[in-house]
């Protein structure tokens, strides 16, 4: 099943969920220039068919001291399907994609330092059955997360992600969180009732958590349904002295959703989202390409994003066709 084509009214109910995921039906419809009740059933429509998912997303240091991994997993012949249901399980996995090119999925999970990465990456995901091999990478550093990529080609440069630490949350934060991180839409009034404690305290910590930046309010949609041809993940090799400058004029470009440096070879892991195939073509050839200290890249097309930002997509499982093994 391939992800519908929205239309525009619900492309400007995406656009207004991408700015504030917790905005009210009434807000949305003001930002949409349409009525309450055609806004509040249409948006409805979508997070019940599973085309867009709102969802908390935390820092990697929510439930304490982490760091993250970059997996770059190659697959024995016609087991992807497999690998992906397997990795989609697992809590530690907050990225996850099926990608064309020298590998077939591309994952990052959130290692605890107190655990065992050799027994996380050899004893666990490597013993999963259809993966060939699977190279690890540890991230460095994060210079860009964004969540607004549908608004179109405009620069947006920001501030850097915030960096957590284990202390920014305790028990309560980490129960609150676990009850928005898939449906991020649900009341503080829901939320303090499943937790049993006061709603004015989900609403101050959830508040709280934002403000900093430990919590972030993401809405999941497939970039085709909005009309979005090129989602590319890009291995970017830069010269070591121009890494940090290479990195942080990447990050000023809207289309860019994600930059981080990696512990490998002098590079940048960068994740695009373009409308077009031309669009994609001129990134590469007038902005990465024209770059000082860029050195070369590898490129791997998504085709399939199947978690983010620790939460699964709904739509991925419609979309992989899955056959038995032999």
């Amino acid at each position: 099943m391939n992800a519908p084509a929205l239309d525009e009214l619900s492309r400007r109910i995406v656009a207004a969920l991408q700015d504030d995921g917790r905005a009210s039906w009434t807000d949305i419809a003001a930002a949409c220039g349409s009525s309450l009740s055609a806004v509040s059933r249409r948006g409805q429509q979508l997070l019940r068919d599973g085309i867009v998912r709102v969802a908390a997303v935390p820092d990697t240091q929510h439930a304490g001291p982490a760091d993250l991994f970059v997996l770059r997993i190659t697959c024995s012949p016609g087991r992807q399907a497999r690998v992906c249901a397997q990795l989609a399980g697992r809590a530690d996995v907050r990225f996850l994609a099926l990608v064309s090119g020298a590998y077939d999925i591309v994952a990052e999970i959130n290692v605890p330092r107190a655990d065992s990465l050799a027994a996380r990456v050899v004893e666990e995901i490597q013993t999963i059955d259809g993966i060939a091999r699977c190279e690890t990478d540890l991230r460095l550093h994060t210079y860009k997360v964004a969540h607004d990529w549908y608004r179109g080609g405009e620069i947006a440069a920001g501030p850097e992600p915030h960096e957590c630490a284990p202390e920014h949350f305790d028990a309560t934060d980490r129960a609150i969180i676990a009850e928005l991180r898939g449906h991020a839409r649900d009341s503080f009034r829901t939320v303090a009732a499943r937790l049993s404690i006061n709603e004015s305290t989900v609403r101050r910590r959830f508040e709280a958590m934002r403000d900093r930046g430990c919590l972030t309010v993401t809405t999941l949609v497939p970039s085709a349904a909005l009309g979005f041809e090129s989602e590319v993940l890009l291995d970017v090799t830069v010269a070591p002295s121009r890494l940090d400058e290479v990195a942080r004029e990447l990050a000023t470009h809207r289309g860019v959703r994600y930059v981080a440096a990696m512990l490998s070879a002098n590079c940048l892991m960068c994740e695009l989202i373009l409308p077009t195939e031309r669009d994609l073509f001129r990134f590469t050839t007038d902005t990465l390409g024209a770059l000082s200290g860029v050195e070369g890249w590898r490129a791997s097309m998504e085709l399939l994003t199947i978690r983010r930002g620790f939460v699964e997509t709904p739509w991925w499982r419609g979309q992989l066709p899955s056959r038995p093994a032999p």
